[in-house]
């Protein structure tokens, strides 16, 4: 139990609850608080709500808590399962077993906690490797990002010019037909594109293909194998931040 003594008009927070409680004023041996609370606490008098009653019902956890285990369990059996029959060549009986997946990771999210809306960046995805793009854009997708993507510069010169821009290109070096290096020189070369941030993701350092960073340039480099909660948490800093015309 946390003891303390406070006089009108203090406070006491709980930061990591979202919670707190202010002294009002102390009058005939009474305090009188109020309570900031987030919508979904729900504050009770012990008079109005004895403290038996204001528990939550440990078995709506539990079921809780046993339907997020068994949905787990089951995707990731049935991801084991598939590869298992894809290398044994039952391309027919992988297929079906991902569909439990797919139904189990579903079950998942409607058994999932809701969270606050985040703000939605769009990104353009920009990489020769179709796996890796699609990978990357559903990472990204998972973070509530909306997602483009474009198999090389070329493909990316085409998006960025028909239509509105996206928040951040996250671009390749080495690609068929344009290149990453050209391709963010001719971005860098039109006016239109102006304030467009633009990442490196690449194996090879910018440095090393002679590609500055910074104004005229990219506007940072994630190094591959990416490492993806330093890509989302450094990309969440740079787009909260003005941008820049390069």
């Amino acid at each position: 139990m946390l003891v303390v003594t406070r006089r009108p008009n203090e406070k006491i927070t709980f930061p990591a609850l979202g919670i707190t409680v202010h002294v009002l004023d102390v009058a005939n041996h009474r305090a009188r608080v109020g309570i900031e609370a987030p919508p979904e606490v729900k504050v009770f008098r012990s008079e109005v709500c004895p403290a038996s009653a204001c528990l939550p019902d440990p078995a709506q956890g539990y079921k809780a808590h046993h339907a997020r285990a068994n949905a787990i369990s089951k995707a990731t059996l049935a991801v084991h399962l598939a590869k298992k029959q894809c290398e044994a060549g039952r391309l027919a009986d992988a297929d079906a077993t991902l569909e439990t997946a797919l139904h189990a990771l579903e079950a998942l999210g409607s058994t999932a906690p809701s969270r606050p809306a985040a703000q939605r960046y769009r990104m353009l995805i920009v990489e020769d490797d179709a796996n890796e793009r699609e990978l990357l854009a559903g990472f990204m997708g998972m973070n509530g990002c909306e997602c483009a993507t474009a198999a090389d510069g070329v493909d990316a010169l085409d998006y960025l010019e028909s239509g509105e821009l996206p928040d951040a290109v996250l671009l390749d070096m080495a690609m068929p037909r344009l290149d990453g290096p050209e391709t963010l020189r001719r971005i860098r070369n039109d006016r239109r594109f102006g304030g467009l941030r633009v990442f490196s993701v690449s194996s090879t350092s910018p440095a090393d293909l002679n590609v500055p960073e910074g104004v005229g340039g990219f506007d940072g480099w994630f190094p591959k194998p990416l490492n993806p909660r330093r890509l989302w948490d450094v990309l969440q800093t740079a787009l909260r931040s003005p941008a820049t015309a390069n």
